[in-house]
């Protein structure tokens, strides 16, 4: 399937509850605040991306790569 590619992305902000992200290639993204609220995310590649204040509450991050510290 078709795959989103928005590496180094600056997305701070943006709301993109319940968006389909599966297997997206996200590495390095800024989702500084971004509401990710019921996204699915699924085998996404998020590493390196900065998920400060973002809302991740219920997304689907199975098998997804994700940043091992976001501090």
């Amino acid at each position: 399937g078709e795959r989103a590619y928005l590496s180094w992305a600056d997305l701070r902000g943006a709301n993109l509850s319940w968006a389909y992200l599966e297997g997206a290639y996200l590495e390095g993204i800024n989702l500084e605040g971004v509401n990710l609220r019921g996204a699915d995310l699924k085998e996404a590649n998020i590493k390196e991306a900065n998920l400060e204040g973002a809302n991740l509450r219920g997304a689907n991050l199975e098998g997804a790569i994700v940043p091992k510290n976001n501090s």
